[in-house]
């Protein structure tokens, strides 16, 4: 008997066939992921968090990689996610590297580390009290890292506060006194007002003062300062 229009002929059966492929293996997107951070990697040589972003792209090109090796039938991309491993290592390693360098040669020699932890007062005391551990400093050189409180001044500054973090220095907060250094440039050297994190190196001294461009006054002072 003839087979309708919409009738398939028992001829036509397909069950015993083996699956068609054409091929087609699609990129993961944790490969996609690893890839991005790798051509981003080069940013761990800017600053110490970043280098998180060479780390990733390695860790993610070995969970690509995997996922490939599971699934070849249906995922592709083996280069792309070796390579973000390579890449990702590589830059890590490298970055690192030079971080610490770069923190090794910016304390001159004689030269003592000072965070503003150490100005800070103890639980349960003054918010305005001095503590010994910022006393013990007192006259001695010092390598201190912060923030420039913006004034009025932005080219030529010779004076200016230096702030604990940028929630104080740049979004219009008053620093407290004990996150305040009042900064005086060396001899014929000037400074340029800039968001960004400072490193200045000068002789840190404790005597109270009046502030610059916040209200109050400041207890902490690093004098004939340098840009490291």
């Amino acid at each position: 008997m003839a087979a309708g229009l919409f009738e398939t002929p028992e001829s036509s059966d397909t069950s015993d066939l083996p699956p068609i492929d054409d091929g087609y293996r699609a990129f993961g997107g944790v490969t996609i992921a690893a890839t991005v951070l790798a051509l981003l990697s080069p940013l761990g040589f800017v600053d110490w968090w970043l280098l998180t972003v060479p780390v990733l792209a390695a860790v993610l090109g070995l969970v690509g990689w995997r996922d490939i090796l599971a699934r070849p039938d249906v995922l592709t991309g083996k280069v792309l996610a070796i390579g973000s491993m390579v890449v990702g290592s590589l830059l890590f390693a490298g970055g690192l590297w030079y971080q610490a360098t770069v923190y090794a040669r910016e304390l001159p020699p004689g030269f003592e580390r000072l965070n503003y932890a150490a100005l800070q007062p103890g639980e349960g005391e003054p918010a305005n009290m001095i503590p010994e551990s910022a006393v013990k400093m007192n006259g001695r050189d010092v390598l201190l890292k912060g923030y420039m409180y913006p004034g009025k001044q932005q080219r030529g500054i010779r004076q200016f506060l230096l702030v604990r973090d940028q929630g104080d220095c740049c979004f219009g907060g008053n620093p407290k006194i004990t996150d305040r250094v009042l900064v005086q440039m060396a001899d014929k050297q000037t400074i340029e007002y800039t968001p960004r994190l400072r490193k200045l190196a000068g002789r840190f001294s404790i005597r109270p003062a009046g502030a610059v461009d916040v209200d109050g006054g400041v207890f902490y002072h690093l004098e004939d300062a340098s840009v490291r």
